[in-house]
């Protein structure tokens, strides 16, 4: 491993756990291992560089992810169960959903950054391009496929928060459960 991407990794992980705010530069250095030097280095505006590249690391994890499972599965539903009893699987096995998730970032730093924002906005345009394709391919119009994909991102994101916030599986399999009839429902 590099030491570029062991700092965007330990950043990543620190980021999500504690927040942006809350986490230092000294600690940073301190989980990979480095100097300030090798920091300034490989991310010369610093920190919030670094943030910005953990947030595409996430962005290549989560898409890989989400597209892996969208193409193994026949229709959006069948998919989108899939990704959902994955999740619920990590937060039962490891308690978290780190590397699933980024939107305790969004919520702390969309509106203090602009890069930062743009970085988070693409991701959330990624996973919902997914969701669009599928939805399309399953034989809804364009404008209802890019309605209930916005729909699933909202509805899949924010249960991932309250699983989070209420240290729950539920809000996830009360998402699983309703998604079919939602969708079928368009």
């Amino acid at each position: 491993m590099t030491t570029k991407s062991l700092m965007i990794d330990a950043a990543t992980s620190l980021f999500q756990k504690k927040g942006y705010k809350s986490v230092g530069l000294n600690e940073i250095l301190k989980a990979c291992n480095v100097s300030k030097g090798a920091l300034y280095h490989h991310f010369p505006n610093g920190k919030d560089e670094l943030l910005i590249a953990c947030l595409q690391a996430l962005n290549e994890g989560i898409m890989a992810d989400i597209e892996d499972i969208f193409s193994r599965h026949l229709s959006t539903i069948e998919a989108a169960q899939a990704m959902i009893d994955k999740l619920i699987y990590s937060l039962e096995t490891e308690g978290t959903l780190s590397g699933f998730t980024f939107s305790s970032i969004v919520s702390e730093m969309a509106t203090v950054s602009e890069p930062v924002r743009h970085a988070c906005s693409a991701l959330y345009e990624n996973i919902q391009s997914i969701y669009y394709a599928k939805l399309v391919t399953d034989g809804f119009s364009n404008e209802s496929a890019s309605a209930l994909a916005l729909l699933m991102t909202a509805s899949i994101e924010g249960a991932m928060m309250l699983c989070l916030t209420q240290k729950s599986i539920d809000p996830l399999k009360k998402i699983a459960s309703l998604l079919p009839n939602v969708v079928k429902g368009f």
